[in-house]
């Protein structure tokens, strides 16, 4: 079984450090206060061409991709999301997983078994929230995507779509925890396209394939009860090789 790791424990060590390095000592004296020289003609002149030759030399913010809590990330560009790949074969070698944006898309290559590519959007929290994955199968008909809610220091809900339509709901919290699972005649098996979704409205899952809500759903958690966190997803390689997984969009909405 995978070693469960959770994701947003690096971004609170980022933080963690950003604010140590921003803390000002509560002993350091306040400076004391001065008034600026009178400004003369030829003084204005000089602070006027300097402010315009800094706006002609400074490098404009490069567009962000993935902004707010609601949004549809299409892939034009790395969004820079957090990324993991999670090993289960001493075999298998987590290096040898590519990823590439290519032609608005977001295209994982998984030459070896059972190594697991994560990718998590963390710069929002959500209670309730919708995440849906439009996907294309370019590789062997035996792989699996799964959609992640909830992603917290406490764990996550993941729900995990086979190619042959089988599916598992887990909770995630010191391991993988199976809460519900099932099948589906919904799913388009082989190289075709296939939306997944899923709703989390606080420990109430619901899920979807192709637009089709799946027996089972929704599926309320009572033991673990994850309340709220990041959302994301995951490209996995199970037995058979090579997976090839190429990711149209991705959107993030209100349930």
């Amino acid at each position: 079984m995978k070693t469960f790791r959770p994701f947003i424990l690096i971004a609170s060590l980022v933080a963690i450090v950003s604010l140590a390095c921003g803390a000002v000592s509560p002993s350091e004296p306040a400076a004391i206060p001065t008034l600026p020289p009178v400004p003369t003609r030829e003084t204005q002149q000089d602070q006027q061409q300097q402010q315009q030759q800094q706006q002609d030399v400074e490098p404009t913010d490069p567009p962000v991709s993935s902004s707010g809590p609601f949004f549809t990330e299409e892939f034009d560009s790395d969004p820079q999301w957090y990324y993991e790949v999670i090993q289960d074969s001493d075999t298998s070698d987590p290096e040898n997983v590519a990823i590439e944006f290519n032609g608005g898309r977001m295209i994982f290559d998984i030459p070896d078994p059972y190594l697991y590519a994560y990718y998590v959007y963390e710069g929002h929290e959500y209670e309730n929230v919708r995440v849906e994955i439009e996907l294309e199968n370019r590789g062997v008909n035996s792989q699996q995507v799964s959609l992640l809610c909830q992603v917290a220091d406490e764990g996550w809900y993941e729900w995990a779509v086979q190619s042959d339509g089988l599916w598992v709901l887990y909770a995630v919290s010191g391991g993988f925890s199976r809460l519900t699972n099932g099948g589906s005649n919904d799913i388009n098996q082989g190289k075709d396209v296939n939306v997944y979704a899923m709703e989390c409205e606080g420990n109430e899952i619901s899920f979807f394939i192709n637009g089709e809500e799946q027996r089972g759903s929704p599926y309320i958690d009572r033991k673990y009860s994850l309340s709220s966190g990041n959302v994301g997803f995951s490209v996995s390689a199970l037995r058979a090789v090579p997976v090839k997984i190429e990711v149209e969009k991705f959107t993030i909405s209100e349930p």
